[in-house]
């Protein structure tokens, strides 16, 4: 019954766009402000935001929508194409559905790609965008993780660990092979968890994985193959967009962890930089996944940020 009850809510949270099905779903007063939340991957999906933070951040006086990239999570689509173009595609199909004519993106890890492209080419449909913990260029994240994981390697004398390092070093710095192999050895060495769990920080986690969302965390292990064949803009600095957004007059917020190990301290200075300090919440004892490492920093700067 609890299984059949579960499918029944996925299916209503379905949209049909294009021919498939997107899931997508919001919270609080459609009256309030728009904020869209752009997850990670490829082969990402919302349910974690979804299931610990979305109806708190609505709680706050948002309209927020959640959804999954097609063929990512739960918009299960065996045609998708994984291409920034149709991610664009599909956000202006949500922008329709609402009847948004402007939103502010909310954009975690490879999202604050998307986010940023999109922003940079449809600049009238975003009223803010917000980096949290988002890639800014990817390239340089690569060699910080290579270079900070072959350093503790040394002094470890994890002989194992340094191989595999030069192999991934040895691959091609445009595959999926190559961002799989750098995220893997950034995940063996703890760069995504944050030093000590809180009590707050614990429940949460713990919620999520006995409630509905964790079952439907749904992961396409192809899709990553699939944007790196399909996507020529595969691995990108988007600084140079960034600074072309500021110039626009978008405002540009960024959140991060202090403890997320995958981006260098010269990136998030320059992050800081860009944006201002009023503008910049850099987050202790906090890593990859901040709505949930640090929930109530994480919506205090929301809410401090997006009146």
């Amino acid at each position: 019954m609890k299984q059949l009850l579960l499918t029944f809510f996925f299916l209503l949270s379905c949209w049909f766009v294009e021919g498939q099905n997107l899931y997508i779903k919001t919270y609080g007063d459609k009256t309030k402000k728009a904020l869209i939340f752009i997850h990670g991957g490829p082969s990402g999906n919302s349910t974690l935001f979804e299931g610990t933070t979305a109806e708190k951040l609505a709680d706050n006086g948002f309209y927020v929508i959640v959804y999954d990239r097609r063929g990512e999570g739960r918009s299960v689509d065996s045609t998708a194409n994984f291409t920034y173009d149709e991610a664009f595609q599909d956000l202006n199909e949500i922008y329709k559905k609402y009847h948004l004519k402007k939103a502010t993106l909310i954009a975690h890890s490879f999202g604050g790609l998307v986010a940023t492209l999109y922003t940079d080419k449809f600049p009238e449909k975003v009223n803010s965008l917000v980096l949290a913990g988002a890639l800014i260029s990817q390239q340089e994240t690569y060699d910080h993780i290579l270079k900070s994981v072959k350093k503790t390697a040394l002094e470890k004398g994890n002989t194992t660990q340094l191989q595999k390092i030069t192999l991934t070093e040895n691959l091609n710095k445009n595959s999926a092979a190559y961002r799989k192999a750098c995220f893997d050895l950034a995940s063996e060495n703890d760069y995504f968890k944050m030093p000590n769990s809180t009590e707050a920080s614990k429940k949460l986690y713990s919620d999520y994985e006995t409630g509905p969302f964790y079952k439907t965390n749904i992961r396409n292990k192809n899709a990553p193959i699939l944007f790196y064949t399909n996507e020529k803009r595969n691995n990108i600095n988007n600084k140079p967009v960034l600074e072309k957004i500021k110039a626009q007059r978008i405002p540009i917020y960024a959140v991060y962890g202090q403890d997320d190990g995958i981006f260098p301290s010269d990136q998030i200075n320059w992050i800081e930089n860009l944006v201002g300090e009023d503008h910049f919440t850099l987050i202790g004892n906090c890593s990859h996944y901040l709505f949930t490492d640090q929930q109530e920093a994480f919506l205090s700067s929301i809410q401090k940020w997006i009146k």
